[in-house]
């Protein structure tokens, strides 16, 4: 299956994993390695468990200002530059049957898409992506759906479209709000945009470096009854500490999307071990000093960890045994 970018396939994949229970992960990448990373995460998981076209999503950022991930690619900045070249890598690591991660269902996902600061990419890049998080939560209620249905009216037919209905806590301990009338609004913003997916508020933390947030698994069984259909997406899933995510798929959320806790733990990971060098680039030992070794330390890393959120998001399950 290798690069998926057509809408029709990459919708059957994601409900293909939801028949068997199982929420699509959603990693994203602000760097070639990390990229590499998640696809090396998917093969290894599925030549362990004896899977086929292993489905996973590599998202990216652009301008969005919490975390503009295409921006951080390239020394020049340039986010254009940065998405589009990270995007061709996954392209050329799946595509083919020589591609060293052929098996992986690579779906690629633009995050966080602001509709003023990044419609370049989202008119423009539809040979690259299978998806895109229409972002405005910026805006006020009515002006929020109002450009997310002319969004999906205008682009619906090339590609899934994630909304969302009001801002996310990033970073900073706060938790979804329980009284109010969130169920409903976003009830009625789902059937008037039409998107195929909800990122929806259940408590986790974007780019947290804890993992005690709460998941509100309550509020998401609530929601996908109010939605009708599972449809929902999880943003900030490396808030969440061991035990948390089992019920996901179970209660309505069929994308779990997370980054930061991999990739500060890769980060240390690799320091640590080019701490561990320091003789070695003292002593001009071109290896030791050449940045290689950093970033396959880092890349190791961060695939085990995320094998592992494959693991607790039950991509066990997809195994054809």
């Amino acid at each position: 299956m290798s690069f998926v970018v057509d809408k029709k396939q990459a919708r059957a994949t994601i409900d293909a994993a939801v028949a068997k229970g199982v929420c699509t992960a959603l990693f994203c990448t602000g760097s070639f390695w990390n990229a590499e990373a998640i696809l090396r995460a998917a093969d290894n998981f599925a030549k362990k468990r004896g899977i086929r076209d292993i489905p996973v999503v590599v998202a990216m950022t652009s301008n969005y200002a919490h975390m503009p991930q295409a921006k951080r690619v390239s020394r020049c900045g340039d986010a254009r530059i940065g998405f589009r070249a990270v995007m061709e890598y996954c392209k050329i690591l799946t595509e083919g049957p020589d591609a060293p991660y052929s098996n992986v269902a690579a779906m690629t996902h633009l995050d966080h898409a602001d509709p003023a600061l990044d419609a370049w990419a989202l008119t423009e890049c539809f040979g690259l992506l299978s998806s895109v998080m229409f972002d405005g939560q910026a805006y006020p209620y009515e002006e929020n759906l109002r450009l997310t249905k002319e969004y999906v009216e205008r682009y619906g037919e090339n590609i899934l479209v994630e909304g969302v209905v009001e801002g996310l806590a990033v970073g900073d301990g706060k938790t979804a709000a329980q009284n109010d009338d969130y169920i409903e609004k976003a009830a009625r913003f789902v059937e008037n945009t039409n998107v195929d997916f909800l990122v929806a508020d259940l408590g986790t933390e974007q780019q947290s470096a804890r993992t005690e947030a709460i998941y509100l698994g309550k509020r998401a069984k609530e929601l996908t009854k109010a939605l009708g259909k599972p449809m929902l997406a999880l943003h900030g899933a490396s808030s969440l500490g061991d035990g948390q995510f089992k019920d996901f798929c179970k209660d309505g959320v069929i994308r779990a999307n997370m980054w930061t806790r991999i990739v500060r733990e890769s980060g240390k990971y690799a320091a640590k071990r080019l701490a561990g060098r320091i003789g070695r680039i003292e002593a001009d030992e071109f290896e030791a000093c050449e940045a290689t070794a950093y970033i396959n330390d880092n890349i190791d890393h961060a695939a085990q960890t995320m094998e592992e959120m494959l693991d607790k998001l039950g991509y066990g399950a997809l195994a054809e045994n």
